[in-house]
């Protein structure tokens, strides 16, 4: 062994053999060994086993229920920062997206939205309110708002397919850019039952402003993701220096 392989440990030894019994067709929610179980038949201590499933849980392969045991996570969704719909999203990790309890009206935008779409309290804003679905799962709790004024119709025009899509087919309306920002969050009880995790289990909280290539507001939207199925990536890129060090 040359000085700079790293050394494989017996808890690397039982990952790796967890991660391809399950890459092998273990399904998600499916449930894995015992700590005992897997400790006599490699004829290793539990706490060596139970360094192997920290790690498998902390990379989200795995979670664990107290009293109940260990089972294989679903995979997680790795969202890139480009302005796609859920629908595109989907798509092109090969999953089917659709929608679950639709929910449309119109009503005053409020300061809040009203702000965020630089429209006064009382403008008229189309509110839209889904459960997103991947493969059927519940992915995310999606509500987005637009000006009325740009949008007549859209209530009766929407279906469970892409809004973004709809916009532009129907309203020729496409999206440019868009301010996002992406915060940590817990799920309150109501919006954990809707997307079929325990209450207040973590969650990303996304809110993102979408202009046109007019560069007018025509979308709001704040987005709820279960934490345990979506991710975010990004490129980042080291600055360059005067002095050029």
């Amino acid at each position: 062994m040359s000085p700079t392989t790293p050394r494989v440990t017996k808890a690397d030894l039982v990952r790796r053999h967890l991660e391809a019994v399950i890459d092998g067709g273990l399904g998600p929610h499916e449930k894995l060994p015992t700590e005992r179980e897997l400790a006599d038949e490699f004829e290793i201590s539990r706490l060596t086993v139970r360094r192997a499933l920290d790690q498998l849980e902390h990379d989200g392969v795995v979670y664990r229920v107290q009293g109940a045991g260990t089972f294989v996570s679903e995979k997680s969704i790795t969202k890139s920062f480009e302005l796609t719909s859920f629908s595109e999203d989907m798509r092109a990790r090969g999953l089917a997206p659709g929608s679950l309890d639709l929910r449309a009206d119109v009503a005053p935008a409020g300061a809040r939205i009203g702000y965020a779409l630089g429209l006064s309290p009382a403008e008229r804003v189309v509110h839209i309110r889904r459960v997103r679905t991947a493969d059927d799962a519940p992915m995310c709790i999606e509500d987005s708002y637009l000006p009325e004024a740009l949008v007549p119709g859209l209530v009766d025009a929407l279906g469970e397919g892409s809004l973004y899509r709809t916009l532009d087919r129907e309203f020729a309306l496409r999206l440019e850019r868009a301010d996002q920002v992406i915060k940590v969050t817990v799920l309150e009880p109501d919006s954990a039952v809707a997307l079929h995790v325990p209450p207040f289990s973590p969650a990303f909280l996304v809110q993102r402003t979408g202009y046109d290539t007019r560069g007018r507001a025509v979308e709001y939207a704040e987005s709820l993701y279960r934490g345990d199925r979506y991710s975010y990536e990004l490129s980042v890129v080291r600055p360059g220096r005067s002095d050029g060090t």
